[in-house]
């Protein structure tokens, strides 16, 4: 199979193509700079990789959480050049990616991925390890650190991922005994396996059906003055 990967949900801009077994890639950390710098990246890993649009089988991209603005520039841009190409499309949860780098890196067994959501939140989910992919325990919530309780979560001997510990460490530490990483932003190299288990099983949808996954349920917005 042959997909491609797009991701601008985090500070962290990033593409990949999957071309039968080889992988090319780009990540940068690039805040407020992604909708320059998508499509050129998505240019530079075709080229790379000796494919045009329509030699691919698939799109998968970055359906967050995440930033609102970045989420929606990635859907954006997976619709466009899905739309062009007639390609089926498939989104990968952000917190997800980040376990799968866990778990294809580290050989993770579970792990705990939290995305500093701001508001003094986070966005939190946990994984386990399942024939080396990342499966979602229950559901990716935002929620604020202090409001975490231990019994909640039955998961142990996890890895940590995620901009949420290094902003929250001490509240998430009190409720996961949780090893350390230096994974803190998604890459959309590792949402490659995700996303062919999804395209082989099926799951692809048109380009249309492209949705964010916020999480968080509040539109951002602007106060008016004198409200």
């Amino acid at each position: 199979m042959k997909i491609l990967a797009v991701d601008a949900a985090t500070e962290a801009c990033s593409v990949a193509l999957y071309n039968d077994g080889e992988i090319n890639s780009v990540f940068e950390v690039c805040p407020q700079q992604h909708s320059q710098k998508l499509l050129p990246f998505i240019d530079q890993v075709l080229v790379d990789s000796g494919l045009t649009l329509s030699q691919l089988d698939g799109i998968a991209y970055g359906q967050g959480p995440g930033s609102f603005t970045g989420v929606r520039i990635g859907v954006s841009v997976t619709q466009g050049l899905a739309f062009g190409a007639d390609l089926p499309v498939s989104g990968v949860s952000n917190l997800a990616m980040m376990a799968q780098q866990a778990i294809e890196q580290h050989q993770a067994q579970s792990v705990v991925a939290a995305i500093d959501a701001r508001m003094s939140e986070i966005y939190l989910a946990c994984y386990q390890n399942m024939n080396g992919l990342a499966q979602l325990l229950d559901n990716e919530i935002v929620i604020k650190p202090e409001l975490l309780q231990k019994d909640d979560f039955q998961i142990q001997n996890s890895m940590s991922v995620g901009t949420g510990w290094g902003t929250y460490n001490e509240q998430l530490s009190t409720c996961f005994n949780a090893t350390s990483s230096i994974i803190e932003l998604p890459d959309a190299k590792f949402m490659l396996a995700l996303a062919l288990d999804a395209f082989n099983k099926g799951a692809g949808v048109a380009a249309e059906l492209a949705q964010p996954n916020y999480v968080r349920d509040e539109v951002s917005w602007k106060k008016l003055p004198g409200r």
